[in-house]
């Protein structure tokens, strides 16, 4: 009996925590994959998959070699001395996969020159040229690099890699190889930049006017109180795309559209009624004899709401701090309506990362995982928070 109530514990409790190690898989796997693309260079992602990198360095073409050249050249290159595949001056005229396929094609004294084996298709060609490339030292990819990452910050579009034309002093258009760079209006550095000017008053303003808001209807009595709170709450039905015409016209009228103002008057006049809502619930479940004593004491209602409401209500202003910052921080809908492309926001920029001929695809991991690490600092910094102020006002007693 003793041993079995600890079993029968453990047996109940298994389906909850397959169903939770089910849930970490299905969200952590994509992650790490994002995370590990974009950390890969293109002659790689464009071979291999992401997974392939735990089981060693994945070289392209490899596979290629193994079939069709190495059993003449060896698997080092060097078994023909009159074609010696790690000689850069042998590899050189075939950099490229049309030449490849050009001299595959070619009778080498009287024979095919793959004896009878069937040729490679253009990408397996392409590859086949990376793995030579490498195996005379001409190229060599590297496991991981952060090629990626600094070609999406300055927004490059050219045939190799930022660092590779800055290091050969081939500049690209648009591009000087400093700091400015990053000031790019095609990259991420300035994305990020706009983001930031965004979101961060659109997630303080919210929460500013919604804490004197909500301290009001908690603990001001005044007639309509309960009515107005109602109205506010059935306020967050209302989608948001059915007021961006008006809202744009209005703006038009008074000069605001395409500035960050209007940005974050939207964003805080759409975040307010949830806003309310929670720090209300939150503000009224606080002990009334302790704003009760601070009256007495002659506390006026601003003191109290300084003094005493807000250091007690940080779980809620952290809870709707995360909801408010993802929201604007994600947002695409709104920064396109009211910025459009002059001042481009994380989110917009993202799809400029590919061109209309799909060139720089490559970008777009390494873009989207720039975008993805700031809210997670900022849930892991105020997670802690989470909770308590999700379930203020949950439970009366």
């Amino acid at each position: 009996m003793t041993t079995a109530k600890p079993r029968n514990r453990f047996l109940g409790k298994l389906p909850t925590h397959v169903i939770i190690i089910l849930i970490c898989v299905v969200w952590l796997v994509p992650a790490i994959g994002l995370l590990v693309t974009s950390l890969r260079p293109f002659q790689a992602i464009t071979t291999t998959g992401w997974w392939t990198v735990f089981g060693g360095n994945p070289t392209p073409g490899a596979g290629e070699y193994t079939t069709l050249c190495a059993s003449c050249h060896g698997a080092d290159g060097k078994k023909i001395a009159s074609a010696d595949l790690s000689n850069p001056s042998v590899i050189a005229p075939f950099s490229r996969s049309l030449q490849l396929l050009a001299e595959l094609r070619r009778q080498v004294n009287g024979q095919p020159h793959l004896l009878g084996k069937p040729l490679p298709n253009a990408q397996g060609a392409a590859d086949l040229a990376t793995f030579l490339r490498g195996l005379s030292g001409q190229q060599k990819t590297p496991l991981f690099t952060l090629s990626n990452y600094q070609d999406a910050l300055v927004g490059y579009r050219g045939t190799a890699t930022y660092a590779s034309d800055c290091a050969n002093h081939t500049q690209s258009p648009d591009l000087n190889c400093n700091a400015s760079d990053l000031l790019n209006p095609r990259g991420m550095g300035i994305a990020m930049l706009n983001s930031l000017i965004v979101t961060i008053p659109a997630s303080i303003l919210p929460i500013l006017f919604a804490g004197f808001a909500a301290y009001a209807f908690a603990w001001l009595h005044f007639r309509g109180r309960l009515a107005l709170f109602a109205l506010l709450v059935g306020l967050q039905v209302v989608p948001l795309q059915m007021t961006l015409v008006p809202i744009s016209q209005l703006y038009a009228r008074f000069g605001l559209n395409g500035t960050f103002l209007a940005v974050w008057l939207f964003h805080t006049g759409f975040g307010l009624p949830y806003a309310i809502f929670l720090m209300r619930n939150f503000l009224g479940e606080l002990p009334r004899d302790l704003f009760e004593s601070a009256y007495l004491d002659g506390a006026s209602h601003f003191t109290a709401f300084y003094r005493l409401a807000l250091p007690l209500s940080v779980p809620a202003i952290a809870s709707l701090g995360i909801f408010q910052f993802l929201w604007v921080w994600n947002d695409l809908l709104v920064a396109l309506v009211f910025l459009g492309g002059t001042r481009p926001v994380l989110t917009y920029q993202i799809s400029n990362m590919v061109t209309s001929l799909g060139a720089g695809w490559q970008l777009l991991t390494a873009a989207a995982f720039l975008s993805m690490i700031l809210p997670m600092a900022v849930f892991f910094a105020l997670q802690r928070y989470f909770v308590r102020g999700m379930l203020a006002g949950a439970v009366k007693g």
